[in-house]
């Protein structure tokens, strides 16, 4: 018999813990997946049920679907650089296939499963892209990417063999509770800690985190199976970023804007002593300043209009992430702590 419970995969990381604030505030009984190794301090005292587990081992994931009506997968491998690189396809493609093989074994009622905006193609001109938009395995900027798209197609396997499936693809969140940090998370913690003298110019879709994670539920109540959803906010450039996180901050906006040329340059160079020499992670990655070079503008229409998706100003978003981590975000290690940060900033 199949219980008023709700799984969510990825719920100790940023977005899914606030997607699992979300589903308590709904009502939802959940329970969450978590490795032994996890930092669980964005979703202790929820009142949670917390079970150990791992996307490799399929039994243990029968387990953990049982009795649950709705799966949130939201786990992923989220990294520019690896030793391993097959330890991401593992974890984002294999892993996605193993936890919808078990929903398929349980007949859940729903699934949603987090995809990225990085699988959305680019349309040509100024148009942003779409979830129409065409696109393919080759036009994958770096592993994450891949293993990203390649998750996709599986998603849509099952959604098409009967799987009640939907997938959104969020643009770059912001906000409190960015705990690892993600990339977004680093640049803005790195910009009040002073230490960003120079940056490449980029552009982007970002968003704050609330609205991405109250998109998830929507997708999960109103989503067509088999669907794609994209979940932006605002196109900014990152110098009105920088500006942003300067007036809020206190901080000044960094004066040295380094040509992508020479960023690519640099980055082929550091990755090539680091990376493959050393075997140690790169100073500057190199997929993350290709990616720079991309016009990362994207359309959420079909999200509004079909799911009802609202989002706020994502100035409120920056201001919440620089309060994170100025007041809340405690660091793995104390070579992490953020030094000579005035208390008054915010």
């Amino acid at each position: 018999m199949i219980d008023d419970l709700t799984f969510v995969t990825g719920a100790t990381g940023f977005v899914g813990s606030h997607v699992v604030r979300q589903l308590l505030l709904r009502g939802d009984r959940v329970r969450i997946l978590a490795r032994n190794s996890s930092r669980k301090s964005n979703v202790e005292g929820l009142g949670c049920e917390i079970v150990i587990g791992d996307l490799k081992n399929m039994s243990s994931l029968i387990r953990c679907v049982q009795g649950c009506r709705r799966i949130y997968h939201l786990a992923a491998d989220f990294r520019f650089w690896s030793r391993d690189t097959g330890e991401i396809y593992e974890s984002n493609v294999a892993g996605t296939r193993n936890l919808l093989s078990a929903c398929c074994e349980a007949n859940v009622e729903k699934v949603v499963y987090t995809s990225t905006a990085g699988t959305i193609g680019f349309s040509k001109g100024n148009l942003p892209g779409d979830e129409d938009t065409p696109v393919s395995l080759d036009d994958m900027i770096g592993h994450y990417q891949r293993s990203k798209f390649m998750a996709e197609q599986v998603a849509l396997e099952f959604a098409a063999s009967g799987l009640p499936l939907v997938i959104v693809n969020p643009t770059m969140p912001v906000g409190a509770g960015d705990i690892k940090p993600t990339p977004m998370g680093k640049m803005i913690l790195d910009f009040i800690r002073g230490r960003m003298p120079a940056y490449v110019n980029t552009s982007m879709n970002i968003v704050c985190v609330d609205d991405v994670a109250r998109g998830h539920l929507l997708a999960e109540e109103k989503g067509r199976p088999g669907e794609r959803y994209i979940l932006a906010g605002e196109d900014w450039s990152l110098e009105e970023i920088l500006d942003t996180l300067a007036s809020i901050s206190g901080r000044l906006t960094p004066r040295v804007v380094i040509p992508r040329i020479v960023a690519l340059c640099a980055a082929y160079m550091d990755n090539l002593v680091m990376g493959t020499l050393l075997r140690r992670e790169p100073t500057i990655p190199l997929d993350a300043v290709r990616l720079a070079g991309c016009r990362n503008y994207v359309s959420g229409e079909r999200a509004r209009s079909e799911l009802g998706y609202k989002t706020r100003p994502v100035e409120q978003g920056l201001r919440e992430a620089v309060e994170y981590f100025l007041y809340e975000w405690q660091p793995a290690s104390a070579h992490d702590r953020i030094s000579n940060l005035r208390p008054d900033a915010v």
